[in-house]
């Protein structure tokens, strides 16, 4: 005789989808209530807070829906005499199964709290680090890898500063990424990137060792932060290119200080000066903002052994070996021989192996 075991664990899902499906519709009407606009930045949480229940209440009807298919074709099994019926339900139950544990572990995710600025911009900060002329190439390597994905995903970017080195590449490129979910994606990149391989000042062939380092923030939202612009210093110059030469006559560049933090941002990749001045405060803004959100990083980094994305920017998280084609990710384990294609953009397989840590380790800390 078979057994088809019922789970307890799907009636306590079930119940929690229940309190989530009344806050759901508590959501909705609040923000379609005559006076919802009358305080912007409530209707603003509102509204963000309704659209990242979406998914989950969509997942939840289709589970539902499932689950309670399984449980009649469970019924009919083991109630009908009729061995035509009970084939019919054994077929049920045999496509059923599999298809409500898969719902069953997509909702467990989505259960979980995610990141909230996840589906945010980001500001990504890449620099040489030690290594000198090469760290400076390779900081360049990375940033055309970055560019390249960025442009294979459909995102698009924007300069904000870049500094090049005086061999090649990239003293320190800033950039910010716009597209659905960026911050979410590419937060795994944060850390420090080593690169093994021969320099092209090298004579001897020797294999040297030299790293970047790639910072990737959340860009904070006019609501996350209020500024106060009599906190805020502002100095205009001239904008720059290679070796220090004078790229416009105009003192478009701008550089923003905030007083209160110390915190210096500078942009001068528009030729107006409006422009560099409201790119400039939206960096000033996410910096600001990130000291705050360092606090949650760090939260989180108390709780997960291999720290998938937090905010220790001075971890070294991955090796790009050319002699062995290789690329290490150190904080998974996870090794792949493809680097010609991975530093022309192909980075999603790595990603993907990321974000399977992180989920791992979320339901983990979760108990579900």
């Amino acid at each position: 005789m078979i057994i088809f075991a019922v789970d307890m664990a799907d009636n306590i899902i079930l119940q929690r989808l229940d309190g989530l499906r009344a806050k759901y519709d508590e959501l909705a009407a609040q923000m379609t209530a005559p006076d919802a606009m009358s305080d912007m930045k409530r209707f603003v949480a509102l509204g963000k807070e309704y659209k990242e229940l979406g998914p989950l209440i969509e997942a939840s009807e289709k589970y539902r829906t499932a689950y309670g298919n399984l449980q009649n074709a469970k019924d009919v099994f083991a109630n009908e005499k009729d061995e035509e019926f009970r084939e019919m339900a054994r077929e049920e139950i045999a496509a059923l199964e599999p298809e409500t544990e898969r719902l069953e572990e997509e909702i467990k995710l989505l259960l979980i709290p995610k990141d909230p600025q996840d589906d945010k911009n980001a500001i990504v900060e890449i620099r040489g680090g030690t290594g000198g002329d090469e760290a400076a190439i390779f900081a360049g390597d990375l940033y055309r890898m970055y560019v390249h994905y960025i442009e294979a995903r459909g995102w698009k970017y924007e300069i904000n500063s870049i500094s090049e080195g005086s061999s090649g590449g990239y003293k320190e490129v800033v950039l910010k990424v716009i597209g659905s979910g960026v911050y979410g994606v590419l937060k795994y990149e944060s850390g420090v990137h080593r690169v093994q391989r021969v320099p092209q000042t090298e004579t001897q062939g020797r294999v040297h060792t030299s790293a970047a380092s790639v910072a990737v923030l959340p860009e904070a939202e006019e609501f996350d932060i209020e500024l106060n612009m009599n906190d805020i210093r502002k100095d205009t110059f001239c904008s720059s290119g290679p070796g220090g030469q004078s790229v416009n006559t105009t003192y478009s560049a701008i550089r923003l200080t905030h007083v209160p933090t110390g915190i210096v941002v500078q942009c001068q990749d528009q030729k107006s000066q409006l422009k560099n001045f409201d790119k400039a405060l939206e960096e000033l803004r996410t910096r600001i903002f990130n000291l705050e959100y360092q606090k949650y990083l760090d939260e989180i980094a108390g709780k997960r052994k291999t720290m998938v994305s937090t905010g220790d920017r001075s971890a070294k998280i991955r090796t790009y070996n050319y002699p062995q084609g290789r690329i290490t990710d150190h904080r998974i384990g996870y090794t792949i021989y493809n680097l010609g294609p991975f530093m022309d953009g192909q980075i999603q397989d790595m990603l993907d192996h990321l974000v399977v840590a992180e989920n791992a380790e979320r339901l983990k800390e979760a108990s579900l």
